[in-house]
């Protein structure tokens, strides 16, 4: 943003003002051209661009988990092999990206940007209820896009510290947010995720436990799934697992995630060994 105002050194009027909590609407109102749904996309042709895959989420006893594949496809292509598509939003939340990859992690970036503005202007974090529905207002935004083609539908879970568990959200492209029990899966290979995570998944699963559940669904959703990308231990690619607890949001680092991929893949080698 530019003024006579900040040519002279000072800051421009409208970050003098009293304004809500909210960065998204303090942009939407000031600078509207940086909301990623409020761009205009030439009409014609769909717009081909990367998009990001299967990503899910699973409770464990005392936290939740979110997990995604690290490929990005673009036609038949394979446009990436090691994208991000799970992010961190806040110390006790975290989002995975399906759809449109550039519209997806702008979308994410932003409402990283919304809870810090959120939580320096109310001193508090926002309740995760709260958080969920910021995102969906913020999906319900970029319609004009999903309705091009470009469609950004993040999984959102957390860890609600006024009921000390993890809880899981999903989304439509007109923002409808939805509560999920239990585990829950978005993306092209979620079909195939889900039906993993209805066999492998039981009330009370360990943290330890959760990760291998996340990645025998990301394996089985590899395995129907051309878009969704398999374990790769040539390359040394694992999958991306974020961890919502008590303890706050980290990410399980690579070398237990080599561990954890190099053991299913044992197994379901030795279990398909015709032998």
């Amino acid at each position: 943003m530019t003024s006579p105002e900040a040519s002279n050194g000072r800051l421009p009027a409208a970050f003098l003002q009293t304004g809500s909590a909210s960065f998204t609407e303090f942009i939407g109102a000031h600078a509207p051209h940086l909301i990623p749904g409020m761009r205009a996309v030439p009409g014609g042709a769909p717009v081909d661009a990367p998009h990001g895959t299967t990503i899910l989420a699973i409770q464990y006893s005392g936290g939740v988990l979110l997990a995604g594949d690290r490929r990005a496809t673009m036609g038949n292509l394979i446009a990436n092999h090691t994208m991000q598509k799970v992010f961190t939003t806040d110390e006790y939340s975290a989002a995975g990206i399906a759809g449109a990859a550039g519209i997806a992690i702008e979308l994410v970036r932003l409402f990283q940007v919304e809870l810090e503005h959120y939580e320096k202007i109310e001193g508090t974090l926002l309740s995760l209820e709260g958080k969920a529905n910021r995102l969906a207002s913020m999906i319900r935004g970029n319609l004009g896009m999903a309705m091009q083609g470009l469609s950004a539908v993040p999984l959102f879970a957390g860890y609600d510290l006024a009921t000390d568990r993890g809880r899981i959200f999903s989304y439509d492209v007109t923002g409808g947010c939805y509560e999920e029990a239990d585990h829950h899966s978005v993306g092209s290979g979620s079909l195939f995720a889900r039906g993993a995570l209805k066999k492998l998944w039981r009330a009370g699963l360990t943290r330890e436990d959760a990760v291998r559940v996340a990645v025998e669904a990301l394996y089985d959703a590899a395995d129907d799934d051309s878009a969704t990308g398999g374990p790769d231990l040539g390359r040394r690619i694992w999958p991306t697992v974020a961890l919502l607890d008590a303890e706050g949001s980290r990410f399980v680092s690579a070398e237990q995630l080599e561990q954890v991929v190099t053991a299913v893949v044992a197994q379901r080698r030795e279990e398909a060994d015709p032998r």
